[in-house]
């Protein structure tokens, strides 16, 4: 066998399980955004989950995360969110198409931030707001600590950042690992980073090839070359 780099045929991942993933996390954010519209509008407008934690209370969201562009024009507002989204939705998309059979955070992180971003997209394009709904807030010190409040969409973006995060502390692409090289069609090419060895030759080879010849000059002196200083005179004829 030889001992050249060797390439492994890798497809590109499934998109069944992108597509599947993203639209189970996207149909758990609407039907959790139309309970809350629906359950929480009128009086008391507030579930207690957890008392003096957690608690559902409507929000209506016409910013980003922690109320960015909150007091933002509509027409500033709206592009500029559905453009990052849209940006986002596309890196994903292609950044999974990438992804080496290893890369199991990257492979479930990837799909949850794409369902969580077509959740809060939606809300956009058909309220101008995201429904939030998840109210936590902690005591520490005698002191209230309130995060915004949000929702599931907010959720499945956040687990699948810290995977992505994960992957990116765990993966050593280039050292001992695998390495990109390449692609064709539908097919990328892995070639290991260690196997540096050049290629041994086949048993076949072996067979084949003569031996090697002995080159090294020859020294008069050398022991092989010299005439035996040892051998006895000639003995010596009678007179």
């Amino acid at each position: 066998m030889g001992g050249g780099p060797s390439y492994i045929d890798r497809r590109s991942p499934s998109y069944v399980f992108l597509a599947v993933v993203s639209v189970v996390s996207l149909v758990a954010d609407i039907a959790t955004k139309a309970w809350a519209a629906k359950r929480l509008e009128g009086y008391p407008g507030s579930i207690p989950v957890w008392k003096g934690h957690l608690a559902f209370v409507l929000a209506k969201n016409k910013g980003g995360a922690w109320g960015l562009l909150q007091t933002a024009s509509e027409s500033v507002r709206r592009p500029f969110f559905l453009l990052v989204s849209v940006a986002a939705i596309a890196f994903i998309v292609t950044l999974y198409r990438k992804l080496a059979p290893r890369q199991t955070a990257l492979k479930w992180g990837l799909p949850l931030v794409l369902g969580g971003a077509l959740g809060n997209v939606f809300d956009r394009i058909r309220y101008g707001s995201v429904i939030d709904f998840i109210d936590f807030h902690i005591t520490s010190g005698g002191r209230d600590h309130h995060w915004p409040t949000f929702n599931v969409a907010d959720i499945a973006i956040c687990v699948g950042v810290g995977l992505m995060a994960v992957d990116m502390f765990t993966s050593k692409r280039g050292d001992g690992g695998a390495q990109f090289t390449g692609g064709l069609g539908d097919g990328l090419f892995v070639k290991k980073a260690t196997d540096k060895s050049p290629p041994e030759p086949s048993a076949s080879e072996n067979a084949t090839s003569p031996p090697a010849e002995d080159t090294a000059p020859r020294d008069a002196a050398s022991p092989e070359l010299a005439a035996p200083a040892d051998i006895a005179p000639a003995a010596e004829t009678k007179a």
